[in-house]
Order: structure tokens, then C-alpha cells, then sequence
């Protein structure tokens, strides 16, 4: 399911939460996903209200606990023991965002960030809440229309602080953003650190059958237009011209499929080679179309990995968690792109009496590596000898033998 959202007069994490509970998410489902964090003293209520004439969810935060100022790695405990795991995921990734863009701007380690405004209950039931909510409704793909940054000043613990805040502009780098006539706060640490954690890319709405729409409220009254985010829900569909994955083209074979691909980054210089190989397996064991390493250096000239992973949209949360917790990284940057698949098709050869399962495309074969590593144990044949022999085999198309692919390399 992809979620557009248009945010009207801006973006905070209630009006987020609101949206996606009036567009269809349930609220007892969201609840439960905060209480799995441990998290006591609040009540999340889902009010209707209207607006100027609009009908919207007001998503509101009751709190016993006065706390308002928390370390990170507090919070991030918290947040990692949420429930369904791809929940805990998308909200650990939001809170660390936040935490790295703190730590930058004070120059201080990310985990031991006091957060002063943003440490309260409030801000936690929006973090997990928005992530349950993108769960239960089967969000794979967020886009975002440009977001309206409003000007003047904002008050916060350190003093008067310019708008947007430094907290928010360090969040949204690489997003798109456009000017507002509004005063003050639009966009809140919150709701960017959200977009950044879903993966969100900006533009308009994408090529879908929309569902359902919900209209999140924010709490400032405006004079002129209803104080609220939209958010549209729909199915995605072929770019205009591309035929169905797994569509016969006109000479009997079949068609390229271009199909939407979630590529998941992250740059490491304390994890060590094994720990890499075992993520790698892992996330190919776990469904990922792709996983590989590319070599870096970081500032101060520190050597270092980045792990990249190529899975498909729905693939995407739980792959995102064990990147995560395989490898200890504080965040996890994501990729919405498309890619043209080729058809293959698979089938098994005999070389000497030994099974050897080959794919094909339309551009040649190739012999499974393991299937032709144990051939050639067996039979004492060189590797590439076997490999060879499989790919003539496979060449000479006994359609019997084949099985149709769904674009997985």
C-alpha cells in the first residue's frame, strides 16, 4: 500500500497519527504497540473534530508522567520493545534520527542526548503510534508533497530558536521543502524524523488507485484554513506503457517487469568482517532480493563497509530490523526505486549423474554455485567444467524441465 501525504499547513507527529487513524488504522492496534514498549502514565485518544468545515481525527496524548526531559538511549530502549518487530523498527530508526541530529548540533554522543521537549510521553505515543499505524494498514511506500516551512521564531529549552528549528533543518536534508506565509513552527522534529525513518521520497501523488483518505488535525487554531495533514492511501500501479509483472510479450516470452525495489543503506566502521557475512545471510535467508558491501572511508580517515540491501516494499520493515540489530547501527537510510526485472526461469540438468540447477534468461544461463560445487566434489570434474557443461545443457530447452521466476535474482 503506498501513503501519499499532503501536508497542508505543515507536519507533526499527532497530526501524522491522527491522519492514518482517521484513514483507516486501528486504534487498539496502535495502543497495544505502545504498551509493548513498557511506556506507563498515558492514554491515546483518537477525537473527532471539525475544522473550518473539515472533518478530521485529532489524535491526543493524556499523561500522569510529567517528564519532559529524557536521555536517548532511554527512549530508544523503550522503543525497540514495541510490538510487531517492524513497528519497533520504524520507531527506533525515527528516535535515532533525532538523537544523531541533537548529538550533532550540541556536539554531543547521540546516546547520551537530553531530550528536552521531544522526551516527554507525548512525543514517544506519536513516534510508535505513527510506526503501528503505517503497519496495521500494510504501508510499504511513503511520499511526501513538499513541505511548508513557516518562518519567525519558536521558543524551546535552550531560548528563542529561528524557524524552522536547527533540529528540524537537520532532519530534513535531502527532502523537499517550499515556503509558507505561516508563522512558527510547521514542521516538527518529529514529523521530519518520521518521513526520514519511513523512507519517504517527495513529489506528487504517485501512480495508484487511492482507497482511502484521513485528515490529521494539529492543535493550533489558524484563522484562515483548517490546521491539518492528509494522508491518502492506494494501490500501486504499472507506469503507463509497462505491462503486469509476468505478462507474455507479443513474441511469446515473457515481458520485463518493472516492479518497485527498497534499497537499505548503512555505513559501518565498528563491525567486524564476520558479523558482515553473517548479516548478509541472514538477510538472504530472510527474503532480501540482494545484499552486498561496498568499501568507505569515513571522516578521519576511518575505513569502513557500507551494507547495502535490495528487497521488496513489503520486505522492507522486518529486513530494516535485523540490519539494526545485527550490526548495532543507530540508523538505516532507505531507497524507494524501480528496477526492470528480466524473465529467468529455472530447471535442473544431470552432468555426470549429479543434479545442477541452472537459471536462465533471456541473455544466457548460469549454473547454481552450489549445486555445481557439489557436482564437481562429486565427480572430480574441475568447477568451471560443470558449470559449463549445465549451461550447454540448459541451452538446449527441454520446456519440461522449467519453472517460471518472479523477477528474484
Amino acid at each position: 500500500m503506498i501513503c501519499w501525504i499532503n501536508p497542508f499547513t505543515g507536519l507533526a507527529g499527532d497530526m501524522l497519527l491522527g491522519a492514518l487513524l482517521d484513514a483507516g488504522a486501528p486504534l487498539e492496534q496502535v495502543r497495544a504497540s505502545v504498551a509493548a514498549t513498557g511506556l506507563t502514565g498515558w492514554e491515546l485518544h483518537a477525537d473527532r473534530v471539525t475544522v473550518h468545515g473539515l472533518t478530521a481525527t485529532s489524535a491526543r496524548v493524556r499523561v500522569t508522567d510529567t517528564a519532559t526531559e529524557r536521555r536517548a538511549a532511554e527512549l530508544l530502549v523503550l522503543t525497540a520493545a514495541a510490538r510487531p518487530e517492524p513497528v519497533a523498527a520504524l520507531a527506533t530508526a525515527a528516535l535515532a534520527a533525532i538523537a544523531h541530529a541533537e548529538g550533532r548540533l550540541h556536539g554531543t554522543d547521540p546516546g547520551e542526548v537530553h531530550l528536552h521537549e521531544l522526551g516527554g510521553h507525548d512525543a514517544l505515543v506519536d513516534i510508535v503510534g505513527v510506526a503501528a499505524a503505517l503497519h496495521a494498514l500494510g504501508v510499504t511506500e511513503v511520499v511526501c508533497a513538499p513541505l511548508p516551512l513557516g518562518v519567525g521564531s519558536v521558543h524551546a529549552a535552550h531560548g528563542l530558536l529561528p524557524c524552522p528549528a536547527p533540529a528540524t533543518l537537520e532532519l530534513l536534508s535531502g527532502a523537499a521543502v517550499t515556503g509558507t506565509d505561516l508563522r512558527g513552527e510547521t514542521v516538527t522534529p518529529t514529523g521530519a524524523a518520521l518521513l526520514r525513518a519511513a523512507g519517504a521520497r517527495y513529489g506528487p501523488p504517485p501512480t495508484m488507485t487511492p482507497v482511502a483518505t484521513g485528515y490529521g488535525a494539529g492543535t493550533r487554531v489558524l484563522a484562515d484554513r483548517p490546521n491539518v495533514v492528509a494522508v491518502t492511501l492506494g494501490r500501486p500501479l504499472p507506469p503507463s506503457g509497462a505491462e503486469p509483472a509476468g505478462a507474455v510479450g507479443a513474441g511469446g516470452a515473457a515481458a520485463e517487469a518493472v516492479e518497485t525495489v527498497v534499497t537499505l543503506e548503512t555505513n559501518l566502521d565498528d563491525v567486524t568482517g564476520e558479523t558482515l557475512a553473517h548479516t548478509i545471510a541472514r538477510a538472504l535467508a530472510g527474503g532480501a532480493l540482494d545484499a552486498w558491501t561496498t568499501t568507505a572511508v569515513m571522516k578521519k580517515g576511518r575505513p569502513a563497509h557500507v551494507l547495502h540491501v535490495l528487497a521488496r516494499p513489503e520486505s522492507a520493515p522486518h529486513l530494516r530490523e535485523l540490519v539494526l540489530a545485527e550490526t548495532g547501527t543507530l540508523g538505516v537510510r532507505q531507497t524507494v526505486q524501480t528496477r526492470v526485472a528480466a524473465p529467468r526461469r529455472t530447471g535442473t540438468v544431470e552432468v555426470d549423474g549429479m543434479p545442477v540447477r541452472v537459471k536462465q534468461g533471456p541473455y544466457g544461463a548460469k549454473a547454481e554455485y552450489d549445486d555445481a560445487a557439489a557436482a564437481a566434489r562429486r565427480t572430480g570434474l574441475p568447477l568451471r567444467t560443470v558449470a559449463d557443461r549445465a549451461r550447454r545443457l540448459a541451452e538446449q530447452d527441454h520446456p519440461d524441465r522449467w519453472t517460471q521466476e518472479d523477477g528474484t535474482p
